[in-house]
């Protein structure tokens, strides 16, 4: 099984960035743990700010790839372009955020990603995206 996490803007500041709500540990270190637990998937990871950067990478892995983990963070609630990209790929999406982001700021209600995607975690701390992992392994049995 070949995963791929895609994360958007900020998420490269994990472990520093508002800590009381996205925790102190930083994605790279969550990610190794991931990685070692889970030895038996080919498990890649991707960041970027730019939007442009992240509709590419959902492009290029999205006919190849068996499941795609998307935290597009602030874009989920501002970019058609994403959304409209997980719609025009075939390889599932499993979007995917930190926080809960309904009991957050009004804005942060509206997702242009969840129409399209095959389902949502959220408000699971960085163990959100074991479970969206948990559910691409569940759907292979």
């Amino acid at each position: 099984m070949k995963l791929i996490i895609i994360n958007g803007p900020n998420l490269n500041l994990l472990g520093k960035r508002e800590t009381d709500v996205y925790g102190d540990q930083s994605f790279q270190d969550f990610f190794t743990k991931l990685q070692f637990k889970h030895k038996t998937i080919e498990l890649e990871q991707f960041q970027s700010n730019i939007e442009g950067e992240l509709i590419d990478k959902l492009q290029e892995v999205g006919y190849s790839y068996d499941g795609i983990i998307l935290n597009a963070a602030a874009y989920t609630h501002t970019s058609v372009g994403i959304g409209d990209a997980v719609k025009a790929i075939e390889t599932p999406v499993v979007e995917v955020h930190i926080s809960n982001t309904f009991s957050r700021e009004d804005f942060r209600h509206k997702s242009y990603i969840s129409p399209n995607a095959k389902g949502i975690v959220l408000g699971f701390g960085l163990q959100s995206y074991e479970l969206a992992l948990q559910s691409f392994l569940t759907n292979e049995q």
